[in-house]
């Protein structure tokens, strides 16, 4: 099996490659092998450009049995603590568009300007229907955004206007270009913060990371045993 492993940064998967360091060997320069299978971690940088021209220039893309994405996220619903780890399975990018003159937002599929029922959107909507695997994580709406929201009125804009339940910088991009290409895909997110008027000192950035790894070395190897149980 050929796991790609797709992070804004290093940071994020920081204890993955650890655990990669310590049980895989490693295969070439750019990839490990955890017995008998290939993992590749591609860190591609932060936002949801980075992350779609990475996956674009990803040579043996088509080759790869899942992708996998891994980060935090900011949560618009605070039933969903710091910590928690979730499947994004539908995604938008949620600051695509124009400020209007009172404030208010008016995104591309809104104005015209792209088909919101254009492959691979439905109503403006990314949905993930590559995601053979399953996490068995609690699964989640998101929105992919340049600008991480940090004011009470930009926050109630942007809930009134989607109602989701998760903010990350890379998910649209990341869902976007494994649909194009056709790829087995999953989005897994550790909760780091509440989308609030901007606090740092709510945010649990290391508690998150951690449990977002655990979760990420479980689901791995959950794959590695499924493809063994599936050869016997």
């Amino acid at each position: 099996m050929k796991i790609l492993i797709v992070a804004a940064t290093t940071f994020e998967i920081a204890p993955f490659l650890k655990y990669l360091e310590k049980e895989a060997d490693k295969a070439t320069f750019f990839d490990f092998q955890l017995k008998g299978h290939i993992i590749y971690p591609l860190v591609t940088g932060v936002g949801a450009l980075n992350t779609a021209f990475g996956l674009a220039r990803y040579k043996g893309l088509e080759e790869i049995d899942v992708v996998i994405n891994a980060g935090v996220a900011g949560s618009y619903d605070s039933s969903l603590p710091n910590g928690e780890v979730i499947e994004v399975i539908t995604d938008r990018f949620a600051d695509l568009g124009v400020e209007e003159a009172d404030g208010s937002f008016t995104d591309v599929y809104d104005l015209g300007l792209v088909k919101n029922d254009q492959f691979p959107y439905k109503k403006g909507w990314i949905r993930n229907t590559k995601n053979k695997y399953k996490t068995g994580l609690p699964t989640v709406v998101g929105l992919t955004v340049n600008k991480v929201h940090g004011t009470a009125t930009s926050i109630a804009q942007i809930k009134e206007k989607y109602d989701a339940d998760v903010e990350t910088m890379e998910g649209a991009g990341f869902l976007y270009a494994c649909r194009m290409a056709d790829v087995n895909c999953n989005q897994i997110r550790a909760i780091s913060n509440l989308v609030e008027p901007r606090n740092k000192d709510n945010w649990e950035i290391e508690r998150a990371i951690d449990n977002l790894n655990e979760a990420l070395i479980n689901f791995v190897n959950q794959l590695i045993k499924e493809a063994e149980d599936g050869n016997k």
